[in-house]
């Protein structure tokens, strides 16, 4: 790592910053931290780079370094609109993917590069192609997490947010939905006029939740809210308060403001709340998961400082691909 210069040793240790995390950075720990956050906003002048950074990451980044936080379809929408130079993806490869199709021009990094998806892993475009010839006149709605060779056969896109929204804009009888079978049951359940046609892919998170881990909450915690997120199986949506994306989990938060509440999706995401919402109590069990877990605040230090890894999208996908992701980006849920 590069020596610490001395403008990031004057801007230590940042006590405004910690008073954001302390409730989950141990005060013996800052240190070491502040100083890979004070050389990345520096860094981040000097690059004119912003960090965009998924609900799923740790409170150290979301709450200190991110410039622009959300689900995949804020930072997607955002993507679009920044005028930096530079974008520091904090999540997983997809996610870079789609802010470098949004963003043909500029420099686009990811910290890991092993920073993947189990869904993104589950279907190919030799997939998609076989899917289309199977079912031909059928649109082709995939989960924007997905790769770029993916979207790029597609029709449109969708996130969680905004899912059931792109199948109704679509006013068709039947739906090939991929890559996630649990949201495209989820979505089912709330469109029964609609068939919607799924694949058998998985979150490696999301999946590994059960009713029975909800009945255990309920049983600890009386009267505990429950929230799920639409990649769990539908029979965990079913003994679920609410279903809805990261966003909509954090709107119901912060608008109902719940005595006690359990977050059925990654860890991450409950802790970034409890920062802000200090007087809602949160319960776990949650899963991590470990692929948004590679992204640190030194591998995105050591991104702006090496400017690496940079993302690139093939040519021949960038169009097709974009076109699915603004499709999508014109629906709103």
């Amino acid at each position: 790592m590069a020596a610490v210069t001395q403008a990031v040793q004057e801007a230590l240790p940042l006590p405004d910053l910690y008073a954001r995390v302390k409730g989950h950075v141990p005060a013996i720990e800052w240190p070491a931290l502040a100083e890979d956050v004070a050389a990345i906003q520096m860094l981040k002048r000097q690059r004119n780079a912003v960090v965009l950074a998924h609900n799923y990451q740790a409170p150290e980044i979301f709450h200190t370094v991110a410039d622009i936080v959300g689900d995949s379809l804020a930072l997607a929408r955002e993507a679009a609109r920044t005028d930096a130079d530079v974008i520091v993806l904090a999540g997983v490869h997809f996610m870079a993917e789609t802010a470098k199709l949004l963003n043909p021009e500029k420099t686009v990094l990811i910290p890991d590069q092993a920073a993947g998806c189990s869904l993104a892993d589950s279907i190919t475009a030799a997939d998609v192609r076989a899917l289309r010839r199977s079912h031909p006149g059928v649109p082709i709605v995939t989960y924007v997490n997905t790769s770029a060779a993916v979207k790029a056969e597609s029709d449109l896109c969708c996130t969680s947010g905004n899912a059931k929204a792109v199948v109704e804009s679509l006013g068709v009888p039947r739906v090939l939905m991929i890559p996630d079978e649990y949201l495209a049951r989820n979505v089912q359940a709330e469109l029964p006029q609609v068939e919607i046609l799924s694949w058998a892919g998985h979150c490696e998170v999301h999946e590994r939740f059960s009713p029975a881990d909800i009945r255990e909450v309920r049983e600890a915690y009386p009267g505990v809210t429950v929230l799920a997120h639409p990649e769990c199986p539908p029979e965990v949506v079913a003994e679920a308060d609410f279903a809805g994306s990261t966003a909509a989990m954090q709107d119901f938060v912060e608008t109902r403001r719940p005595a006690q509440v359990v977050m059925i999706t990654e860890c991450s995401m409950a802790d970034n709340l409890a920062v802000r919402n200090p007087e809602v109590a949160f319960v776990k069990p949650c899963n991590l998961c470990p692929h948004m877990k590679r992204i640190s605040l030194s591998k995105i230090r050591r991104a702006l400082e090496t400017m690496t890894h940079e993302v690139t999208v093939p040519s021949d996908l960038i169009a097709p691909a974009r076109r699915a992701v603004e499709r999508m980006l014109a629906v709103r849920p």
